[in-house]
């Protein structure tokens, strides 16, 4: 019988359990603070002169450290690139949903092997930034085989994988989307579903109206799916209302929202998930974070990595965007990208440090957490350890 082994990590200059019982403020911060792992879990976290005893023992050297970042919206299985279209849309151009059918075609054209690498390299990226846990969506398929397969290497890879066939309607039904709703709210459904935990459906102009977005979120709920909606992103819509009606995890982007809007998020269990990358790549108005945390929502913070209208792996980025221009605290963007991330995926066991989470953090070659936005675009983060491990 194996034993499990101790770890102490000391001296971290600042440590950010996102536990209010355990420290100072809503990030329960400590200073000059150890944790002790055992195994894949934190066991103890406070004072480093009161440290347990251990089997090892790692000394931060007064850096800070911090709960993985939880990026729970990206799309990651896709092929091609869509440099053009950033450029054209950088030159004046605006953006559309359509775009998205670019990525169909090259993402169709290839290998299992060449989604599979495209999806790791992206991975390890994210997690040379501190990324611990993510989710990732199909979408760039839109037949039932490529949508079976893309699900399928992402299984491979979390367990947090979301059913996307509703991402746009296929160019191949381009003139019958009813006939595609029916495809994926059937074949294509029975196909994926027992690789994903989420189903999701972009419910935009161009896209779902809020009348097929319940359709496929609820036969998706009907097998086991649990629902969550891109929502809100490039107009008004129904796509809100539709997520707190059906107890959504999530509603990703929120962009444009009512007062009514506001106050049915602040009043549910549904996290409004701000994707700033996508404002930043699109020269869109940005999600007034101010305006949904007044009112008592919880916001969470994502990359939504995708090659189109947000092609970057780095929450860093994010927070230094949406402090910048989202109206959020430097302390609430970090727990919107650890614990709030957590809350959009309906996770207790990671987006804090608190004793019997699971030991996913990320030290920081800086003073304090407030350096992720007073220093945008630097790699502070130095070391990352995910279930108990240093992987980065």
């Amino acid at each position: 019988m194996t034993t499990q082994t101790s770890t102490a990590i000391t001296h971290i200059g600042t440590l950010v359990t996102n536990n209010p019982d355990l420290g100072t403020g809503p990030l329960g911060q400590i200073k000059d603070a150890a944790l002790v792992i055992e195994g894949d879990r934190i066991a103890w976290t406070g004072p480093t002169d009161r440290v347990p005893a251990t089997d090892t023992t790692q000394d931060a050297g007064g850096r800070t450290v911090i709960p993985g970042f939880v990026d729970s919206h990206s799309h990651l299985v896709f092929a091609g690139d869509r440099t053009e279209e950033f450029n054209a849309r950088m030159s004046g151009q605006s953006y559309r949903a359509g775009g998205i059918r670019t990525t169909v075609a090259a993402t169709r054209a290839a290998t299992d092997a060449a989604l599979e690498a495209n999806l790791t390299h992206h991975l390890a990226e994210a997690l040379r930034q501190g990324t611990t846990t993510f989710e990732t969506k199909s979408g760039y398929g839109l037949t039932t085989a490529d949508e079976e397969r893309a699900l399928r290497i992402a299984a491979a890879h979390t367990d947090e994988v979301t059913f996307l066939g509703a991402h746009i309607v296929s160019p191949d039904f381009a003139d019958d989307p009813a006939a595609y709703v029916a495809l994926v709210t059937g074949e294509m459904l029975d196909a994926c579903a027992p690789h994903a935990r989420w189903i999701d459906v972009f419910c935009e102009k161009g896209a779902f109206d809020g009348d097929q977005a319940r359709a496929i979120l609820t036969a998706g709920r009907a097998r086991g799916l649990l629902p969550r909606i891109h929502a809100n992103q490039l107009s008004y819509g129904p796509g809100v209302q539709l997520a707190v009606e059906l107890d959504a995890a999530s509603a990703d982007h929120c962009t444009h929202l009512t007062d009514a809007d506001v106050d049915a998020l602040a009043h549910s269990d549904t996290v409004a998930t701000l994707l700033p990358g996508a404002e930043f790549s699109t020269r869109a108005a940005w999600p007034d974070a101010r305006r949904l945390l007044d009112a008592g929502a919880t916001v969470a913070l994502s990359t939504d990595c995708n090659p189109g209208s947000s092609f970057t792996s780095s929450v860093p980025f994010c927070i230094a965007l949406a402090v910048r221009d989202m109206g959020m605290t430097p302390d609430e963007a970090l727990w919107s990208a650890t614990a709030g991330g957590a809350r959009a995926l309906r996770r207790t066991d990671v987006g804090h440090l608190a004793p019997g989470a699971r030991a996913d953090l990320a030290f920081l070659d800086a003073p304090s957490h407030v350096h992720l936005a007073y220093r945008p675009g630097v790699p502070l983060v130095s070391q990352v350890w995910r279930a108990g491990a240093r992987v980065a």
